[in-house]
Order: structure tokens, then C-alpha cells, then sequence
């Protein structure tokens, strides 16, 4: 009688061992001659030498499907114990429209267009702008695009900065350590990220440094090697902020820049970093912009009308500039009529 123990790391129990464990103790009917005991973490073989030599190859085929697709099936489990055709999931999966696997089994994939325009770009240049109103999946889209570069290790790690500025509102001071300041202004992408990696994963990923998600600030002074790298919300930065962050760029990197001319939050005499760089860089060919419209709102129907008459009100600005009406201290002063006592 032979033993091993398999030791599970950086995945969700419930999600590889099934609901009572019930993906192992399907393993284990398959093999009635040997004994599979799932506790905590590990998993221990006992049996002849041959039979936990197959237990053990579909268990890493288990576990690598995990990892690619975020969760354990009975299908799945059937198909490695068979090993004979594809599972209905490897068969979606291996789809060219579909750009990563979701951490609940979901499919991640462009839904437009222009959203499509935005995969192929990131395929063929190394510098990409992504310029479009909220809710055309900019920021979605390029975490999923980072994730694929790292499960397909054609990068080493992922960067996702964003600067830190308010949204026209100001929020005071925000009490805790410097990640508990900035967590407000990088919720979005953790939500993006936990959409794709399972939550042990990522965790795993951030305390390796292998995903890291800090303000445009501490990209100051760093060469960006093998990764890839996004700035989110790009139109809050300032020309200097811009120029830093591109030219951190290593060899053998992807980066992205994502922006919404039409949403910055800069103090009115400070010129946009966005809009500067699209005016200094438009003639570099080796660099991609996608431009995305109000019909790539992938958000609630509301938000596509929204856009559309935000960007109708401010093209009638453009055309016929209001007039603001005229300050107190404007106004001729009519002096009061003198009076005879």
C-alpha cells in the first residue's frame, strides 16, 4: 500500500472539491481499489502504486482546469476519469472570441465592435489608447486582456495604475494606512479582477507582487519589464504624470491607457495628460487608438441614452457657447437719487 497527499494552494475549496465533496468522492468511485480522503487542503492517496499514479495525473488535470476555467464540474470530472473527448467547457474556452475564463465559470469576450477593434489592437501593438464614455467596457476589457497575457505567461506579472483624483467632490481625509486611502479609487478594478481570478488566486498574485494595483505616483522612477500595464482614467492625469507613466515602458511589455475626454476631474486651468498625448503621439504609427462610441454602453440601456444626450448637450455648447449670465459686480451701479431735506 502506497500513500501520497496532493496539497491544494491558492484555490476555493467549495469551487475544486464540490458541495460535500463531491467531486472527490466521485473521483474515488472511479477507483474503488484505492482510498481518496479530501481534508482541509490536502487530499491523501492510498493504493497500489499504478492506480494512484492515474489518480494523481487526473487530479493535475483537475487542478490545471481549475486554474484555467475557476471551478470543478461533474462534466469535468467525468472527462478526465474518461479521458476521451472535450469537456463542454475546454471546447467554449478554446473559441477565438472568448479572451479569459471567468472565476464562476463565466465567458469574458468582446460584445462589440469596437470592443473587438480593442482585442485585435492589443494583439498587434505594444502601446494602446482606449478613449470612449463610461460604460463602453474600456476598463473591463484591458483587465480581462492583462489577465489572458499572464495565464498564458506571455507576460510575468500585471500593473494597474490610476490616478488619484476626485470625482468633483472632496472627500476629506480618509483615516487608515496608504492601500486603505487609495482602495475608494481602485475599487473598479478589483471588482474587474475578482470577475476573473478566484479570491485566494489574487490574493496569492498581490502578496507575490505578481498583480499590483497602486496610484500613477509610484510608477515614478520603474521600468515596467515583462508585464502588462494599464492606466485607468487616464484623463486625470497631467502632461508630466503622462510622460512619466510611458516612459516606464521595458521591453517586452503591453500597455494601456484608458480615458474619458468627457469626464475629467482636473482643476480647470490644469490641462489634461489625455488629451495632450493624443495631440503629441497621433503621428506614431507602432501606436494603436480606439475610439469608443456611445453604442458600445454595455452597462444598464439607460446609460447608452445618458451618453448620447450628454454628448448632444455639449456639441450644442460647441456650436453656440452660452453666455454666463452676468456677475453682481458686472452690473452698471445706479446711484439713489439725491434728496432734498
Amino acid at each position: 500500500m502506497v500513500e501520497k497527499v496532493i496539497t491544494l494552494e491558492n484555490v476555493s475549496l467549495i469551487d475544486f472539491l464540490g458541495t460535500e465533496n463531491q467531486n472527490i468522492k466521485q473521483l474515488a468511485a472511479a477507483f474503488p481499489s484505492s482510498k481518496i480522503i479530501s481534508r482541509g487542503n490536502e487530499i491523501k492517496i492510498q493504493g497500489k502504486t499504478p492506480e494512484i499514479t492515474k489518480i494523481n495525473e487526473i487530479l493535475s488535470s483537475l487542478i490545471e482546469h481549475y486554474h484555467k476555467f475557476g471551478k470543478i464540474t461533474h462534466t469535468s470530472v467525468n472527462h478526465y476519469i474518461a479521458a476521451d473527448g472535450d469537456s463542454e467547457e475546454e471546447v467554449i474556452a478554446t473559441s477565438p472570441d472568448v479572451i479569459v475564463y471567468g472565476s464562476k465559470g463565466g465567458i469574458i469576450k468582446a460584445k462589440t465592435p469596437n470592443q473587438q477593434k480593442l482585442v485585435d489592437a492589443v494583439d498587434k501593438h505594444d502601446l494602446v489608447f482606449a478613449l470612449g464614455p463610461a460604460g463602453t467596457g474600456k476598463t473591463y476589457i484591458s483587465v480581462a486582456l492583462a489577465v489572458r497575457a499572464l495565464k498564458n505567461k506571455t507576460v510575468k506579472k500585471i500593473i494597474i495604475s490610476r490616478p488619484v483624483v476626485e470625482a468633483g467632490e472632496n472627500l476629506g481625509f480618509l483615516p487608515g494606512d496608504m492601500k486603505e486611502k487609495v482602495d475608494p479609487y481602485i475599487r473598479p478594478i478589483y471588482d474587474a479582477l475578482e470577475d476573473m481570478i478566484p479570491i485566494e488566486k489574487l490574493k496569492y498574485y498581490q502578496e507575490n507582487k505578481i498583480i499590483e494595483i497602486a496610484p500613477l505616483a509610484y510608477m515614478r522612477g520603474r521600468t515596467l519589464n515583462n508585464a502588462f500595464v494599464l492606466l485607468d482614467e487616464a484623463q486625470n492625469t497631467t502632461p508630466m504624470q503622462m510622460k512619466m507613466f510611458l516612459t516606464r515602458m521595458g521591453p517586452s511589455s503591453k500597455v494601456m491607457v484608458n480615458g474619458d475626454r468627457s469626464q475629467i476631474d482636473l482643476p480647470t486651468k490644469v490641462k489634461s495628460g489625455l488629451i495632450d498625448a493624443l495631440q503629441t503621439l497621433k503621428h506614431i504609427k507602432d501606436i494603436a487608438f480606439v475610439e469608443m462610441k456611445a453604442e458600445d454602453v454595455v452597462r444598464h440601456k439607460l446609460v447608452k441614452s445618458i451618453v448620447e444626450a450628454y454628448t448632444k448637450a455639449d456639441e450644442a455648447k460647441l456650436i453656440a457657447p452660452e453666455k454666463p449670465a452676468p456677475n453682481q459686480e458686472d452690473r452698471p451701479i445706479k446711484l439713489a437719487e439725491p434728496r432734498t431735506i
